[in-house]
């Protein structure tokens, strides 16, 4: 079994674009649309508990200070993107406080694998000498020189086809490498360390290594580190908790569509990805802190997305996983939705979820869609919300506009789309997970938080927005990203995680009579006994006492609670808009009601 909650069941897909409820017909029992517009799956998956590490220690004791590794909060996001680092202290500080908000996953950002020029046997970037792999030298030679002198030792007709650059603070072992007769590592000074690869252009990477036949061969040179950043990494997630998806090579880009993979170096890409999964394989294959493995390249979901060639290198580096570390570990991508009405890109909720069949159909086994509010590609509105302006932050990407006027749908929409093809896989017998990435920050900001761009911190309450629109329809929800957003700015959006944790938010309800009551289910995270729910319409208000919250048991996403409590319904007017909030025993009330229609 996979470490992730197993929670795929039919989504509640409704007739409008938002959650409805639909009074009854004098004398007749009360109807959900869903129960009518959706077939009941014969297989839905329950929930499984995850092999997630624990943590093994109360406190972590060491040169960089003392961190907590079991006192935190909790909250609805639970992983986080975080940025390479060179200061292993600042790897304990991030997996510390990542911990400390409930976060038990972290995606890495990853380096791209760049097709060189090379001159006098040195590689070029942007027309001069790459200063990072000009110390990477052999006996007085270049390495890439001492690797074209001894392919030519071999085989006067040896001739080098391409050479590619690719930098890491990761370090490898000798499962690297194939054949150590033309492959090694150069130690450089202080810190860096350089990997040679030399492999067939054909893309074989054959493990005969004859190389006394004439044949064109690529050479792949890494600038590394001396010590393993993984291997830290994996070591403070077996400390703290956290599970580490690490970043795969990114695949040189097209240079007349830079926004697609060139399907020129795929065989170097892919030899490049055999190797270090090779790697991963013989150090850290049954590392429980090893979550699975992130291809960072990103693609816009659309319609036609099958036609792209960057799916190759998804359907590639699948195979390639199952290969050389198992099935229990799955490649995470995380594709962009532009759901702009005034650009000839934009897409449609049901092309987006055409987009994610293409993806799924590559084997690809946690697709985590960016929900775009950050970018300003996205929004977070209801169905009664569409003539309202869009927010000022936004105003900056799509004008002085209206949500509908701007937007071919809510983020909602999306999601709801998405689930809804997910379920149909499942139903067929194909294993994939949907993920909500929630940005966490604003297209613009007075204060910067990147050190590159102009992109500022949001607040918790959008997150919380973010959440309620999402949360329904995904297995978990993540968010781009730790560094640097989440801890710019005072007070942070760390500290507001940390003070306001126990908010309670709302992501689904449904009419739903129980014992011959008539009533609401309301789904969601910090539910508890004791809350309420509010029920918001034009001329009426209720406030109804929670019982009893529990864990909901199959078809939700990871720490989403259910309750259910009586209302008649009877006494809210058809065709009305009502909002349906949550709150705890000690008045905290979510930020973000949902909104619903009784037809």
């Amino acid at each position: 079994m996979r470490w992730l909650i197993g929670l795929l069941g039919a989504a509640i897909i409704a007739a409008v674009a938002a959650v409805v409820m639909v009074l009854p017909d004098a004398g007749k029992p009360p109807v959900k649309v869903s129960e009518k517009s959706t077939a009941t799956p014969s297989k839905k998956p329950q929930k499984t508990e995850k092999p997630i590490p624990s943590p093994t220690a109360t406190q972590l004791v060491d040169e960089c200070g003392t961190f907590k590794t079991t006192e935190k909060v909790s909250y609805a996001v639970t992983g986080y993107w975080i940025t390479p680092s060179t200061n292993p202290c600042t790897w304990r500080h991030q997996m510390e406080d990542i911990h400390l908000v409930g976060g038990d996953t972290v995606i890495r950002i990853g380096y791209g694998m760049q097709h060189r020029a090379i001159k006098d046997g040195l590689l070029l970037k942007n027309g001069e000498v790459d200063p990072m792999f000009e110390p990477c030298q052999e006996n007085g030679r270049s390495c890439l020189r001492a690797a074209q002198d001894e392919l030519k030792q071999a085989n006067p007709g040896n001739r080098v086809k391409h050479v590619y650059a690719y930098r890491t603070d990761e370090s490898f072992g000798p499962s690297i490498f194939r054949c150590p007769q033309m492959e090694r590592i150069i130690q450089g000074e202080g810190k860096r360390a350089f990997f040679r690869l030399v492999a067939p252009s054909d893309g074989s990477d054959s493990a005969t290594c004859d190389f006394t036949e004439a044949q064109d061969y690529d050479v792949i040179l890494i600038a590394a580190s001396k010590t393993d950043s993984l291997d830290q990494l994996l070591k403070l997630g077996e400390q703290f908790g956290v599970q580490v998806f690490p970043a795969l090579p990114l695949a040189p880009r097209d240079p007349e569509r830079p926004i697609r993979a060139d399907p020129e170096h795929l065989n170097a890409l892919t030899t490049l990805t055999r190797r270090i999964l090779q790697d991963y394989g013989a150090r850290f294959k049954d590392h429980i802190a090893l979550g699975g493995v992130y291809q960072p390249f990103e693609v816009q979901m659309t319609a036609a997305l099958e036609s792209n060639p960057t799916l190759d290198v998804f359907r590639e580096q699948h195979l390639l996983v199952q290969q050389e570390l198992s099935s229990e570990k799955q490649i995470l991508i995380s594709p962009y939705i532009d759901a702009r009405k005034r650009v000839d890109h934009g897409q449609s909720p049901a092309q987006v979820a055409a987009g994610f069949k293409a993806l799924a159909a590559t084997g690809v086994g946690i697709i985590v869609p960016q929900d775009g509010r950050g970018t300003g590609k996205g929004a977070l509105y209801w169905p009664d919300e569409r003539d309202d302006p869009v927010d000022d932050s936004l105003k900056p990407v799509v004008g002085d506009a209206t949500f509908g006027t701007a937007y071919r749908g809510s983020t909602r929409e999306y999601f709801r789309a998405m689930a809804d093809v997910r379920d149909q896989l499942i139903e067929q017998g194909d294993d994939v997970e949907l993920w909500a990435n929630v940005e966490a920050f604003e297209p613009s900001g007075t204060e910067p938080c990147a050190t590159q761009g102009t992109r500022g911190k949001t607040t918790k309450e959008r997150l919380d927005q973010a959440v309620a629109m999402t949360g329904r329809y995904v297995q978990k929800v993540v968010s781009y990203m730790w560094s640097d957003f989440y801890t710019c700015g005072r007070p942070s959006l760390q500290d507001d995680l940390l003070s306001d944790a126990g908010r309670p938010i709302a992501v689904d309800a449904i009419r739903s009579p129980e014992d011959g009551a008539d009533g609401v289910r309301l789904r969601g995270y910090k539910l508890e006994s004791g809350g309420v729910i509010t029920v918001t319409w034009d001329g009426g208000e209720a406030t109804l006492p929670i019982v009893e919250a529990m864990e909901a048991l199959e078809d939700q996403g990871e720490g989403v609670m259910e309750t259910w409590v009586p209302f008649d319904w009877r006494q809210v007017p058809k065709g009305s808009w009502v909002r349906i909030g949550v709150g705890t025993m000690n008045g905290k009330l979510a930020t973000e009601p949902l909104h619903v229609r009784i037809q």
